[in-house]
C-alpha cells in the first residue's frame, strides 16, 4: 500500500501540525547581519556567479558571503562558518558559495565539513587552488598520509608560486605529525623562496614553519634565529614568531607587548641586569652562521619513507605543544585567500622593491649531499 494514496493509507497532516512549527522555525532562523553590510561589497567576479539567483536572493547571498569574509577578518571563524552556510544553503551550486563556505569551515575547525565544500568547489570551478587548504585539512582529522597524497598528486604540480610554498609548509607539517623530524626541515630547506631576505606575502609564514620544524627537530640555536627572521617579516603578526622567539630567548619585545608597562621594564631590567632588545635592533642584526647538519643517508632516507610506516596524527603532534593544522600549516595565507573570495580585497602587496630586511645569511646551508639535488639535473648529467 502507497503511504500516502488517496485510499487513506497515510496522511500528510502531519507535516502541518503545530508541533512541527517551533522546530520549523528555528530552522529558517538566519544569523544576523550587520546594518553596514550591502551585497555591493562583494567583488564583481564573485557577483557576476551569483547572477543565476532571482536578484532578492542574489542580494542575501552576496550580503551573507560578505559578512563571512568580515568576520575572517575579526578573528571569528565560527561567526565567520555561520553566514557561509546560509549562503550554502541558498546557493550551494555554485563554486563561489562553496569554496567560501570550506574557507571558512576550515578555519572553524570543521575539517571533514571543509574538505566536502573544498571538493565540491573544485568540481564546479577546475581550480586545484584549494589543495593547500585541503591537505591541511586532512592533517586536522589526524590523516597525515592523505595529506601527503595531495601533496604529490598531479594537480599539486599547476599550483602557482604561493600555493606550492604553501603546500610544502603543509608537507612539512605532515611529515612532523609522522614522526619524520629531519624530513620536515629538508622539505622547507628545499624552497628557494627561503633564501629570499626580501619581503614577500609568504615570508613570515615560510620562515616561521622552518623555525618551527627545527624546533621539533632539536636544533633550537637555528630556530631561534629563524624565529627572529620570521619576527621581521612579519609586520602584522599573522604568526606566533614573536612569543615564540621571547620563549627561546628570555627576551620581551616591546611591540608585541600589549598595555605593556615601561615601569615594569625597567624594574624588571633592573632586577635581572639583562638588556632587553629593542625590535628596531632585532630587524637590522644579521642571522647567526649556524649550520644545521642533517645527513645525507637521513634526509634521504626520511623522504623517501612511506608515510604509514611512522603513524602518527595531528592530535599527538598537538599533544607535544603543536597546534592543530588549522593554527600552523595553511591556516594564514588561505585566511587571505578566503577574504579575497568573498570580499574581492587585494592581497598583500610585495613590498621587496621599497625596502629590503637586512638580516645577513638568509638560508642556513644543510649537510646532506645529494638530497636537494634535482632529479632534472641528474637525468641531463
Amino acid at each position: 500500500m502507497r503511504p500516502f494514496s488517496r485510499d487513506g493509507g497515510g496522511s500528510r497532516s502531519r507535516y502541518g501540525s503545530d508541533q512541527e512549527a517551533p522546530e520549523a522555525k528555528e530552522r529558517e532562523h538566519l544569523p544576523e547581519l550587520d546594518a553596514d553590510i550591502t551585497p555591493d561589497e562583494l567583488d564583481k567576479q564573485a557577483r557576476d556567479e551569483l547572477r543565476s539567483l532571482p536578484g532578492d536572493l542574489a542580494d542575501l547571498v552576496a550580503s551573507h558571503l560578505v559578512a563571512t569574509a568580515r568576520a575572517l577578518e575579526q578573528e571569528d571563524p565560527e561567526r565567520a562558518y555561520e553566514h557561509a552556510k546560509v549562503a550554502r544553503r541558498f546557493a550551494g551550486r555554485i563554486g563561489i558559495v562553496r569554496e567560501a563556505t570550506g574557507i571558512a569551515a576550515y578555519h572553524a575547525g570543521q575539517y571533514a565539513e571543509a574538505l566536502g565544500d573544498l571538493r565540491a568547489a573544485r568540481r564546479m570551478t577546475g581550480s586545484d587552488d584549494y589543495l593547500p587548504i585541503m591537505a591541511d585539512s586532512e592533517r586536522g582529522l589526524g590523516r597525515p598520509e592523505r595529506a601527503l597524497d595531495l601533496v604529490k598528486s598531479k594537480e599539486a604540480e599547476r599550483l602557482d608560486r604561493a600555493g606550492r610554498i604553501e603546500l610544502a609548509i603543509v608537507e612539512s607539517g605532515a611529515r612532523r605529525d609522522l614522526g619524520q623530524h629531519d624530513a620536515a626541515v629538508v622539505t622547507l630547506q628545499r624552497i628557494p623562496e627561503l633564501r629570499d631576505p626580501q619581503p614577500k606575502p609568504w615570508s613570515a609564514r615560510l620562515a616561521f614553519a622552518y623555525a618551527d620544524a627545527l624546533a621539533h627537530a632539536g636544533h633550537e640555536a637555528a630556530a631561534t634565529d629563524w624565529f627572529g627572521r620570521a619576527m621581521a617579516f612579519d609586520e602584522d603578526g599573522e604568526t606566533d614568531a614573536a612569543e615564540r622567539y621571547a620563549e627561546l630567548t628570555g627576551a620581551l619585545i616591546e611591540d608585541v607587548e600589549e598595555d605593556f608597562d615601561e615601569t615594569d621594564e625597567t624594574d624588571e631590567t633592573e632586577e635581572s641586569g639583562e638588556e632587553l632588545p629593542d625590535l628596531g635592533d632585532l630587524l637590522a642584526s644579521p642571522v647567526r652562521e649556524s649550520v644545521v647538519e642533517i645527513s645525507e643517508e637521513s634526509g634521504a632516507q626520511a623522504l623517501a619513507e612511506p608515510a604509514g610506516e611512522k603513524p602518527g596524527t595531528a592530535e599527538a603532534a598537538a599533544s607535544e605543544g603543536e597546534k592543530p593544522a588549522a593554527g600552523e600549516s595553511a591556516a594564514e595565507e588561505p585566511a587571505k585567500a578566503a577574504k579575497r573570495v568573498v570580499s574581492g580585497k587585494a592581497e598583500k602587496s610585495e613590498k621587496a622593491e621599497e625596502s629590503g630586511v637586512p638580516l645577513g645569511p638568509a638560508f642556513i646551508e644543510p649537510d646532506f649531499g645529494d638530497v636537494l639535488e634535482d632529479p632534472q639535473e641528474k637525468s641531463e648529467n
